[in-house]
């Protein structure tokens, strides 16, 4: 069994190429909710959402989230009623927040409603969400405190980030079966994932980054910068907004307690030394993801350094 540890973007990406080279059945994805958010009264779960339409193969295949081919009249028609649309909510994709908005308040978890979209879409991968408790990732700017999604896109990312928290995170509990599967996997991959609010929220949950450290698993992280930038997203404005060095080594501070092994781009093979002088395996490779070839040569060489 394999346990992937997972944002939206960039996880989706490798996660697609390790389910074309083992079975679906023997993947787990802890998948980050920090990003969560309630946009006209309904619960969006965005990381969840990518993972779970890269996996169907109905992503948008241009923006890496979103349904393909989907239209926004509903959206359209919200602007005319004077909503704020800075949150883009394809029709089709509404039906999914609409559904998991309608069985939560029925009773039902985050956990057992992802298993029936799932289910629904067809992907027979086990994503669980990090927690089934309402966890906000919250950013603090000059411009003051805001949701991450405000800031990545009604803001666009150009506030300067003075520090991150996540409102809600000492209380919650991991999701169940989280904390099974990364003791009984023989392999754990963090994704190329935004390390401060993708991975670092899942981290966050209690419990979790101690299953890291006891797990007999080989955990293997992959890094998401690449020649001292993000091939997307804000991880560099936010990794220098808190003082970490924006390349492989300050990802690899961030998870040195627990990590085996570290695989990097060849254009960052010179921090190769300074992060094993860590005590974590170094192999620098080839991590960008343009389409499925490339994928799944990146799954395969992680699943190769565990032999």
């Amino acid at each position: 069994m394999i346990t992937a540890l997972a944002g939206g973007v960039g996880a989706s990406k490798l996660l697609k190429g390790l389910i074309e080279i083992i079975k679906e059945e023997d993947l787990n994805i802890v998948v980050n909710t920090g990003d969560d958010i309630e946009v006209h009264g309904l619960h969006i779960s965005p990381d969840l959402d990518i993972v779970m339409y890269t996996l169907a193969g109905i992503v948008d295949p241009k923006k890496g989230w979103g349904i393909k081919e989907d239209i926004f009249n509903c959206l359209e028609m919200l602007g005319k009623y004077g909503l704020q649309t800075w949150f883009n909510l394809g029709d089709k994709d509404l039906a999914t927040h609409i559904y998991r908005t309608y069985l939560l308040k029925n009773g039902y978890t985050l956990s057992e409603i992802t298993k029936k979209i799932c289910k629904s879409l067809g992907v027979k991968v086990n994503i669980l969400p990090m927690s089934d408790d309402k966890v906000q990732t919250i950013i603090f700017t000059e411009k003051g405190n805001m949701h991450f999604e405000e800031y990545l896109i009604k803001r666009q990312s150009q506030d300067k980030v003075l520090d991150v928290k996540f409102e809600g995170i000492e209380k919650s509990r991991p999701a169940k079966g989280v904390i099974h599967s990364i003791l009984k996997s023989h392999t754990v991959i963090l994704c190329p994932s935004n390390p401060i609010v993708s991975i670092n929220p899942i981290l966050s949950v209690p419990g979790i980054r101690k299953a890291l450290k006891a797990t007999k698993a080989k955990v293997i992280g992959v890094t998401p910068i690449v020649g001292g930038t993000t091939i997307k997203g804000p991880a560099d404005k936010l990794m220098r907004g808190l003082g970490f060095e924006v390349s492989p080594y300050g990802v690899a501070l961030l998870y040195r307690d627990f990590l085996d092994n570290f695989i990097i781009d060849n254009i960052d093979e010179k921090k190769k030394n300074q992060i094993e002088n860590l005590g974590i395996k170094v192999k620098s490779t080839n991590t960008i993801m343009k389409n499925i070839t490339d994928k799944v040569r990146l799954a395969r060489e992680i699943l190769n350094t565990t032999k």
